[in-house]
């Protein structure tokens, strides 16, 4: 198999309110084969604007690795499944990378990836 080229491979960062929901959904994007990979990160204080407050709290950060054929499936996945009104969902293309990696991830999520339910 051909490795994807590394724009067609996502790099999604997103924020969860505790380990437990981070742990939870990143499994179910890979039990969905729509991440290869999630990196559940140490929590981190976010201080942001919400609803006209500033306001500060704990979150621990997801960084999610996937393909450009998987992220709208993947995105509408987090959106469902995600506590937040509005979770942070920001995909960044990859610009270069391991032939290895590539594939790897390429292989992972290398299925049909349908819209879900919503």
């Amino acid at each position: 198999m051909t490795s994807p080229a590394p724009t067609d491979l996502f790099i999604v960062l997103t924020t969860f309110p505790d380990a437990a929901t981070a742990r939870q959904i990143g499994t179910l994007l890979i039990e969905q084969q729509l991440a290869a990979c999630i990196n559940v990160l140490a929590p981190c204080e976010s201080i942001y604007r919400w609803q006209g407050s500033v306001e500060t709290s704990s979150e621990v950060p997801g960084i999610i690795k996937t393909t450009r054929e998987a992220f709208p499936a993947l995105a509408e996945v987090l959106r469902v499944s995600h506590p937040y009104e509005v979770p942070e969902i920001i995909a960044l293309p990859v610009a270069a990378g391991s032939e290895a990696y590539l594939s790897w991830v390429g292989e992972q999520c290398a299925r049909q990836h349908p819209m879900p339910d919503q």
